[in-house]
């Protein structure tokens, strides 16, 4: 695939991750580690796409009413230091890679199972509770460079807090918050590197991607479909990862 049609790819995955609450930045990062050399680049590349993305999300979220801040804040308060810790470290591409993948392929078929069940009972966290699994996962979104979103999603699925909605507007603030917390850290640490004129472009398309994506999470999805839809995204996502960074198998 030429460089040219990368606007077109991060168009339809913007549209898809944000349809289920997220930035794309797993994608982003693997399919921009087979374009540029820099990793750097291709970190910082994929946090600002995130924050355009999931400001949108949240947006949407928060005009709906499906945004609640007394029930997210223990999540995001513990991960937006840790985010920025976490991205002052320097991890190796294939390493990175992964430990992605192979987080996100468990990830997402626990996530299944929980959705292949007929009741969907909910249950609330502790505020304790809450401060650890977001800063644990905030650690690791500024490690990765990535918003988070994807690792909390399939957990809070799994641990049966909310419904899927409520989940996935969680996810996108949580991207949001420890994106720009991730991108201060590269800041800082001097890691952060950008191609301008490649990123104009893929903004322009994750924006429009991610404006319609955000629109059909609102407004069209059944719960129960969003959720599973989640989980096969996330296996996908995984495996791919593991197959092209593991393997050096190209799908």
């Amino acid at each position: 695939m030429s460089v040219e049609y990368l606007p077109i790819v991060f168009f339809l995955i913007a549209l898809f991750y944000s349809s289920v609450g997220f930035g794309g930045g797993s994608s982003y990062l693997a399919i921009l580690s087979l374009f540029l050399t820099d990793f750097y680049e291709i970190r910082s590349t994929a946090l600002i796409l995130n924050i355009c993305v999931v400001t949108i999300g949240t947006l949407f979220f928060i005009k709906n009413r499906v945004f609640t801040l007394k029930k997210f804040w223990p999540f995001l308060v513990a991960s937006i230091p840790l985010a920025y810790l976490g991205a002052l470290l320097r991890l190796s591409k294939t390493s990175f890679f992964m430990v992605l993948g192979i987080s996100l392929v468990l990830a997402g078929i626990f996530m299944l199972l929980r959705f292949v069940k007929k009741k969907m009972d909910t249950y609330e966290f502790s505020n304790t509770k809450k401060l650890l699994l977001g800063g644990s996962i905030g650690l690791l979104s500024g490690v990765s460079g990535i918003g988070g979103g994807i690792f909390l999603s399939p957990v809070l699925n799994l641990l049966k807090w909310a419904n899927p909605r409520t989940i996935a507007s969680l996810a996108s603030v949580f991207i949001l918050v420890n994106s720009i917390s991730g991108l201060i850290g590269l800041n800082v640490a001097g890691t952060f590197k950008l191609n301008n004129e490649l990123m104009l472009q893929l903004i322009v398309a994750v924006v429009i991607g991610g404006s319609i994506g955000s629109y059909l999470s609102n407004k069209k999805f059944n719960l129960k479909f969003l959720g599973v839809l989640t989980s096969i995204l996330v296996v996908y996502v995984g495996f791919r990862l593991i197959l092209m960074h593991g393997f050096g198998i190209q799908i």
